[in-house]
C-alpha cells in the first residue's frame, strides 16, 4: 500500500478566529493526507478585527524542528506555506526547502500580507521583499490581488477587471520565479468572484467562479489555500483544483452569512467538510 501523503504546513498558529493552522490541520487531514504543522509565530487571536492579541516568534524554533524532521528522514509531498511570524523569517523557509525537498515536493507559496489594498497589522513592505525572496522556490504561489500588485511592485485596482489585466498579472507574476500561479478575488463583473490559474509550461489559463455572498470575510485565503494544496496533492489538476477550493469557500461563507457568524471569527467551514472530503475523492484520477 502506497504511504500516507504528507504535508509540511509552514504558517501561523491563531488560537481563536478561524485561519492559518487552525484551518490547514482539519481540511488537509479530512482530504486524506497527513498534514505536519510548523507554526511560524502562536496568537491568541488573529490580527484582523481584533485588538489586544497576545503574539510569541517562534523564528528560533524554525529550523531545529526542520533538522528534526530530517534527522527522523521524513519525506514532504508539499510544503505549504503562509503567514510568517517577521519578514526575516524568509531566510529560515528558505534553508527549510533546501533541507527539506526532494524532486517529489511541490512548494506552495500562499503571500499572506495584505488585502483590500493594505498591509495587514504590523506588516509592511519588508514582509513583502520576504515574500519575494522565496518565490523563487515555489511552484506555485496563490496570492490575491493586493498580494500580488505588491510582489509586483504596482498598483493596486479595484475590481470589476478585464481579462487582459488579469491574465498579464499572473504571467508576470510568474517571472518570480513558480512555474504555475492561483490569483484569487477575481471578478470580471458585479456579484461574481472566483480564481484562475495560470500554468508557464503549458500557457492554459482557467478559472473558476461562484456568487458573491454580502459581506467580507476573515481567513477566506486560508480555507481556499489550504483546500487547493489539498487536492493538487491528491493528483487532481490545477483546473479541477481551483474549483474545489472555490466550491469550498462559498459554502463555507454562506453559513456564516445564513449564521449571522461575526466576520472576524473565520468561516463556519467545519459543516462542510464532508463534502469537501467526498470533492475530493469524486476528482481523484479523473
Amino acid at each position: 500500500m502506497e504511504r500516507l501523503k504528507r504535508v509540511l504546513a509552514i504558517h501561523d498558529l491563531s488560537g481563536f478566529g478561524k485561519c492559518s493552522l487552525t484551518v490547514a490541520l482539519p481540511v488537509i487531514s479530512v482530504a486524506g493526507i497527513e498534514c505536519t504543522c510548523m507554526p511560524t509565530a502562536i496568537l491568541s487571536t488573529h490580527t484582523g478585527g481584533f485588538t489586544g492579541y497576545t503574539f510569541k516568534d517562534l523564528s528560533e524554533d524554525l529550523y531545529p524542528m526542520a533538522k528534526h524532521w530530517e534527522s527522523l528522514g521524513l519525506e514532504f509531498d508539499a510544503i505549504y506555506i503562509g503567514y510568517l511570524g517577521s519578514s526575516s523569517q524568509a531566510r529560515s523557509v528558505e534553508n527549510i526547502i533546501t533541507l527539506l525537498k526532494d524532486d517529489k515536493t511541490l512548494v506552495i507559496i500562499d503571500p499572506v500580507m495584505a488585502d483590500n489594498g493594505e498591509y495587514y497589522t504590523g506588516l509592511d513592505e519588508e514582509m513583502c521583499k520576504g515574500f519575494l525572496s522565496i518565490c523563487e522556490f515555489a511552484d506555485i504561489i496563490t496570492p490575491n490581488f493586493t498580494e500580488a500588485t505588491l510582489l509586483l511592485g504596482e498598483k493596486y485596482i479595484e475590481p470589476p477587471y478585464t481579462n487582459e489585466y488579469v491574465e498579464g498579472l499572473l504571467k508576470r507574476l510568474s517571472d518570480l520565479g513558480p512555474s504555475k500561479v492561483v490569483l484569487t478575488g477575481v471578478s470580471f463583473k458585479e456579484g461574481e468572484v472566483g480564481a484562475a490559474s495560470y500554468d508557464r509550461v503549458t500557457n492554459e489559463i482557467n478559472y473558476a467562479f461562484t456568487k458573491r455572498t454580502p459581506g467580507s470575510y476573515h481567513g477566506t485565503g486560508d480555507l481556499f489555500g489550504s483546500a487547493f494544496v489539498a487536492a493538487m496533492v491528491r493528483g487532481i489538476n490545477i483546473n479541477k483544483s481551483i474549483k474545489i477550493a472555490v466550491d469550498l469557500v462559498k459554502a463555507s461563507i454562506d453559513i456564516t452569512y445564513k449564521r449571522g457568524t461575526p466576520s472576524n471569527y473565520g468561516v463556519d467551514f467545519e459543516s462542510r467538510l464532508q463534502q469537501f472530503s467526498i470533492d475530493i475523492q469524486n476528482n481523484i484520477n479523473k
